[in-house]
């Protein structure tokens, strides 16, 4: 039973071995895709994204920013393919530079919820 329970934790260990060997190691664009929201905020006022999306990103003429519904990629591909918006492509806003802002609409605060706020709160309990 012993040996049997040996071969065992040693097919186990051979496994991870392989699999660690396979696994590639993160590239250098993966570890730097994190995002700076401080270098995001510059690049919002740069390209005056704050025009259609406000300073707050809570909408304007364009559409709402906050909350973020989409992940980074899925931002960063919208920008690149815009639908109703001017096009970033890479050559204009390279892979950091649109974690960078995505990082810094991450970090805009949500409006507060109508409950919160205590003339509407009193507006909605009138009712």
């Amino acid at each position: 039973m012993k040996t049997i329970v040996g071969a065992i934790l040693a097919a186990m260990c051979v496994c991870r071995a392989v699999l660690a060997a396979q696994t590639p190691a993160p590239s250098p664009a993966a570890s730097a895709s994190a995002g700076n929201a401080q270098n995001g905020k510059g690049l919002y006022l740069k390209y005056s994204c704050y025009a259609c999306h406000g300073y707050d990103g809570h909408g304007g003429a364009g559409a709402r920013l906050v909350p973020m519904r989409m992940n980074q990629a899925g931002f960063s591909a919208y920008i690149r393919n815009p639908r109703q918006m001017p096009p970033y492509t890479d050559k204009v806003l390279p892979e950091q530079q649109a974690a960078d802002l995505w990082a810094y609409i991450k970090s805009m605060p949500e409006s507060p919820a109508a409950s919160a706020i205590p003339l509407l709160s009193r507006i909605i309990n009138e009712r």
